[in-house]
C-alpha cells in the first residue's frame, strides 16, 4: 500500500513502533491489536490501514512487549502491571503525535485497553468500536484459547497455521491468509524477547472492568463480533451490551475472530459508517 508509513517513535518512557496511514486527515483511529504469539499491529490491521486510510488518520501500533515496539525489564509482575503500561505508552503516543481526541478500535486483548483508557482518559477519545472483546467476567477459556496460549510449549510452523485457523470461521476459503499470517507471525514470534513478553503476559490472568465502571463510560460503543467466534465467544459481546450505556452491537454470521480479516471490506465500511454518525 502507498500510503501506509511505519516508524519507530521514543516518547518519555516507550519505544513504539506504528503504522500510519491517511497523515493528515482531520479525524484520527488509534488501532489496538490482539494477543497471542507473534502478534503485530501490521498483521492484525493490514486491511484497515488501506480501506480506511482515505478518510481518517491511522494509528496502528504495537503494544509495549509485542512485534517491534520495546520490551519492558524487569518484566511487570502481573496483567495489571501490563496493562498500565499500554494505557501509558497510548497516552504519551498522542501526545508526541499531537493527537487531542481520537476514536478508537479494539481487538480482543485491545478492547480491555481501550476500555481502561475510556476510564483513565475519557478526555481523549470519542467513539470506540470493540470488536471480539474477551476479559469479561463471563468469558470462557475456550480449548481453543487455552492452545494458543500453550504454542511455546512445542513451537512450529503448523502449529502456529493450526492455531490461527481456528481464528476464522471459513478456514478452507481463507487458507491464503492464514498462511500469509503464519509466516509473520512465526518468524515474529521466535524472537526471544517476544517469547519473554508473550510468557509474562501471559502468566496471570485479566482483570475484568467492574459493572459501576462500564455504567460511567459516556462514550458511544458499538460492538462487534463473529457469532462463530471460537477464541472469544459473542458471549462476552452480550455481557458488555447489557452494562455500557451509549451502546450497539453489530454480529457477523459465518465469522470467526478476525472479523477485520475474514470481512475486512464490509468492517472497514461499517467502521467509516460508524465514526462519521452515518449510523
Amino acid at each position: 500500500m502507498t500510503n501506509n508509513t511505519m516508524q519507530t517513535i521514543q516518547t518519555k518512557n516507550f519505544k513504539t513502533y506504528v503504522n500510519r496511514s491517511g497523515e493528515g486527515n482531520s479525524e484520527t483511529v488509534l488501532f489496538l491489536h490482539g494477543s497471542g504469539p507473534g502478534v503485530t499491529a501490521y498483521a492484525n490491521w493490514r486491511y484497515q490501514l488501506e480501506e480506511c486510510s482515505g478518510q481518517y488518520d491511522c494509528l496502528a501500533p504495537d503494544l509495549y512487549g509485542f512485534g517491534d515496539s520495546g520490551h519492558p525489564d524487569p518484566l511487570p509482575e502481573n496483567r495489571q502491571g501490563w496493562m498500565r503500561y499500554w494505557v501509558d505508552q497510548m497516552i504519551e503516543l498522542l501526545d508526541e503525535l499531537k493527537v487531542e481526541r481520537a476514536h478508537v478500535v479494539g481487538n480482543s486483548l485491545g478492547c480491555s485497553v481501550a476500555l481502561e483508557l475510556l476510564l483513565e482518559h475519557p478526555e481523549r477519545f470519542d467513539r470506540v468500536i470493540l470488536m471480539g472483546p474477551g476479559g469479561t467476567p463471563n468469558t470462557k477459556l475456550s480449548p481453543e484459547l487455552a492452545r494458543a496460549k500453550g504454542f511455546y510449549n512445542e513451537p512450529s510452523p503448523q502449529k502456529m497455521r493450526q492455531i490461527l485457523s481456528w481464528f476464522v470461521h471459513d478456514y478452507k476459503g481463507m487458507a491464503d491468509e492464514i498462511e500469509s499470517v503464519t509466516e509473520m507471525r512465526y518468524e515474529t514470534a521466535m524472537r526471544p524477547e517476544i517469547k519473554r513478553s508473550n510468557a509474562s503476559i501471559f502468566s496471570t490472568a485479566a482483570v475484568p472492568v467492574p459493572i459501576t465502571a462500564l455504567e460511567r463510560i459516556e462514550q458511544e460503543v458499538m460492538l462487534v463480533h463473529g457469532r462463530d467466534d471460537c477464541v472469544c465467544s459473542i458471549d462476552s459481546s452480550y455481557y458488555l451490551l447489557s452494562h455500557l450505556p451509549n451502546v450497539q452491537m453489530h454480529v457477523y454470521s459465518r465469522c470467526g475472530h478476525w472479523t477485520q480479516i475474514e470481512h475486512h471490506e464490509s468492517f472497514s465500511n461499517l467502521l467509516k459508517d460508524y465514526f462519521s454518525r452515518s449510523i
